[in-house]
């Protein structure tokens, strides 16, 4: 009745790795194939988020 906790450990080690890698090497994949008119539209947004960001900070620091 006593449960031995060391096997479902070395599956954790063993497998959380590989999963992980996996994972890993799909989305590294998945984005590779960005077009640069997506990485462009990406990068625009981002400026814009962060001009927006810098614009509510500059306001909040003036009252």
């Amino acid at each position: 009745m006593f449960f031995d906790e060391s096997g479902i450990w070395g599956v954790v080690v063993i497998v959380g790795p590989i999963i992980l890698a996996g994972i890993i090497a799909w989305a590294m994949l998945r984005n590779r194939g960005a077009s640069r008119h997506e990485v462009e539209r990406t990068e625009a947004a981002t400026r814009r988020l962060y001009d927006e960001q810098n614009a509510e900070d500059i306001a909040r620091e003036e009252r």
